[in-house]
């Protein structure tokens, strides 16, 4: 089945650890094989020899705790997500402190049961509030709780209370990274601080190219102006401003029914899968293989965003190889300019709307 998480950091090459000479080299080399060596056994080597040249550097004992720290985290939420790679998932913010009674509230469990029915499962903080009801309507088995230790008791919900995905986090970078690398969509509904703060970092790497785009919607009650409030704000001191740009409003949108929040996000992956940079190329990975005509009208509308060369149907490139479960997606591959990628949203959204040939 194919890995739904990813990044859009371009591809570069494994360096080799000649820093630390043969002998290490070859020790390493060893150590690696004895542990059976993993599928990239390169990364493994690295990373045992990134460990010693910090030792060799002469770090503080605080820097060593908190790389360690963070990687133990980093390495233990994988382990957790792994069996679940073929399944898609949806991460929701919330205020923890909507009672259960509350539209929201109500709203998030009822967008918690209809997103397992089209086969998502559900990552929350872990807590109670909109947390709670969302993963009250997912079900405990369908449902993560990436929880944070914080110098106040924080209990978490208890849907999620004592499950083997329930993971505790020290630190709120390695627990943001985990909401970033493991999700297919963003759901935010009414909250606080970390509410915006968790919406905001999601349309910074979105903006900026650094986390790969997928979708965010806004959800509130029928009769709710919370979104439409932030909106304002976002355009009247922002975008009038000149700090951002309008093709920025192309990441999310305002879904007043969970009928329409969870339709943006389904049709979000009609035709298109995922993506990888590849070097200076972006790769789209599709269901379907578009037609003649249908190319050739993603190549006119969407010329200002190609660096060079034209978007091409193709196969797998060869970089891809390490992912033989999914080489029979057919792929949409172009140079792009690496900016405006609210644009590319545009892009995504045509081809989910373009024809395909019916065989697929």
């Amino acid at each position: 089945m194919e890995d739904f998480t990813g990044s859009a950091v371009v591809d570069q090459p494994v360096r080799r650890t000649s820093y630390l000479g043969s002998e290490f080299e070859d020790r390493i080399h060893q150590l690696v094989a004895d542990w059976g060596g993993g599928k990239s056994p390169e990364l493994i080597e690295e990373l045992i020899a990134t460990a010693l040249k910090m030792a060799r550097d002469g770090m503080g004992t605080g820097d060593l705790k908190l790389m360690n720290r963070s990687l133990k985290e980093l390495r233990y939420a994988a382990k957790i997500f792994a069996p679940f790679r073929d399944r898609r998932k949806v991460v929701v913010f919330g205020s923890a402190r909507t009672a259960p009674a509350d539209p929201d509230a109500q709203l998030a469990e009822e967008f918690g049961r209809q997103m397992v029915v089209n086969n998502y499962m559900v990552i929350t903080g872990g807590g109670d509030g909109i947390m709670g009801a969302a993963q009250r309507g997912a079900g405990r088995e369908n449902s993560f709780g990436l929880n944070i230790r914080l110098p106040f008791e924080q209990r978490p919900n208890e849907i999620i209370h004592g499950d083997p995905k329930l993971i505790n986090f020290n630190y709120f970078f390695t627990r943001k990274l985990n909401f970033v690398k493991e999700t297919s969509a963003y759901a935010l509904f009414p909250g606080g601080f970390g509410t915006m703060d968790e919406g905001f970092e999601a349309l910074t790497l979105m903006q900026t190219g650094k986390a790969l785009i997928i979708p965010i919607v806004l959800i509130d009650r029928p009769d709710g102006n919370y979104w439409e409030t932030w909106m304002r704000f976002l355009i009247d001191h922002l975008l009038k401003q000149g700090l951002i740009s309008e093709e920025d409003f192309n990441f999310i949108k305002i879904a007043h029914t969970v009928e329409d929040a969870v339709a943006e996000i389904v049709l979000f992956y009609k035709n298109y899968r995922s993506s990888r940079w590849v070097g200076s190329r972006l790769v789209f990975r599709l269901s379907h293989r578009l037609t003649e005509k249908a190319l050739a009208d993603l190549n006119k509308e969407f010329a200002d965003l190609l660096r060079s060369g034209k978007i091409e149907q193709t196969g797998p490139l060869p970089q891809e190889s390490n992912q033989p479960e999914i080489a029979h997606f057919p792929r949409l591959v172009f140079t792009p300019h690496r900016y405006a990628f609210g644009r590319y949203r545009h892009l995504i959204d045509a081809i989910n709307l373009a024809e395909t040939w019916p065989d697929g």
